[in-house]
């Protein structure tokens, strides 16, 4: 199974990228958005392509609106793809995706008075419940993953941690704690290999480097930050770049995961850095490799 995420938007996202999706033909769609700042131009673009879509909204998609107006037009644009706070089953492919706390900035547990107009006052225990119920309500014999905007507290306090608070000191944990709750009561009742988030940019602030993106925890987990910010770019040599991370699984485990630039036009694969591959001994070869990144 093939998936490619679009991390944090920014309202990059146009007919390049509808194009490219097309070429590339993969078995669905993951967005972690922020797809802009409260616009319908995305979510109405999102809804139209003709491939399985699951997406969740970020803090930027309330768009300074507090009255959750323009919200809840993306998310009626959006429709059966929005999966805050629920399931989704994905038919073709065969994947149970849930959603996170919409409209997370991360920080622990908070609600912007936009999603406190559509959802009321959901606290922390009630929303880590509502994200453990939709992923046990999932069909067990299909594969899980968790999409959220902001990723869950515990990968660690440093600035560079795949959520780490990088724009002020002192650094410190900046993920979800409702999330990471709700983690460990789905992981009591059933496996979890995959939870994919944004929210948190790779590049940190005052070029300080960058975020390290990828990790898998004792238990299995593996929890991948796609906020490449700006997702579209252009190379050294003036070639255009889309980026779009990927993932595969296979029977329901995590074999491949990668940070890929493409050229929106061809589709060619110019750039990759290649975050996990499974053990050549345990599948197939994924061929010949494109130029690397530095991971």
């Amino acid at each position: 199974m093939r998936l490619a995420i679009a991390g944090d938007l920014h309202g990059q996202w146009d007919r390049r990228d509808v194009g490219l999706l097309a070429r590339l033909a993969p078995d669905a769609l993951l967005v972690v958005g922020d797809l802009s700042d409260g616009h319908q131009r995305i979510a109405a673009s999102l809804a139209d392509l003709p491939l399985p879509v699951a997406c969740i909204l970020g803090n930027h998609d309330t768009g300074k609106d507090h009255s959750g107006r323009k919200l809840q037009r993306q998310i009626d644009r959006l429709g059966e793809r929005h999966c805050g706070w629920a399931h989704r089953r994905l038919d073709p492919p065969g994947l149970s995706v849930v959603g996170g706390r919409p409209g997370s900035a991360g920080g622990g547990h908070h609600l912007s008075k936009a999603v406190q107009a559509l959802w009321g006052p959901v606290g922390l225990a009630e929303s880590a419940e509502r994200i453990a119920a939709a992923a046990l309500s999932a069909d067990p014999r299909l594969p899980l993953v968790l999409l959220a905007h902001c990723g869950p507290s515990g990968l660690g306090s440093e600035a560079s941690d795949p959520c780490g608070r990088d724009w002020k000191s002192p650094a410190c944990d900046w993920g979800d704690q409702d999330l990471a709750q709700a983690i460990e009561q789905i992981r009591a009742r059933r496996p979890l290999p995959l939870v994919v988030f944004g929210h948190m940019h790779h590049a940190l602030k005052r070029g300080r480097g960058e975020r390290r993106s990828f990790l898998i925890d004792r238990r299995g987990t593996a929890y991948l930050n796609a906020a490449f910010v700006p997702r579209h770019a252009v190379d050294g040599d003036g070639r255009q770049l889309c980026h779009l991370s990927w993932v595969e699984l296979d029977e329901g485990q995590l074999i491949h995961a990668s940070h890929r630039w493409y050229d929106p036009e061809s589709g060619r694969l110019l750039y990759e850095q290649l975050l996990h591959r499974q053990p050549l001994g345990d599948h197939q070869p994924l061929g010949d490799q494109p130029e690397a990144l530095p991971c």
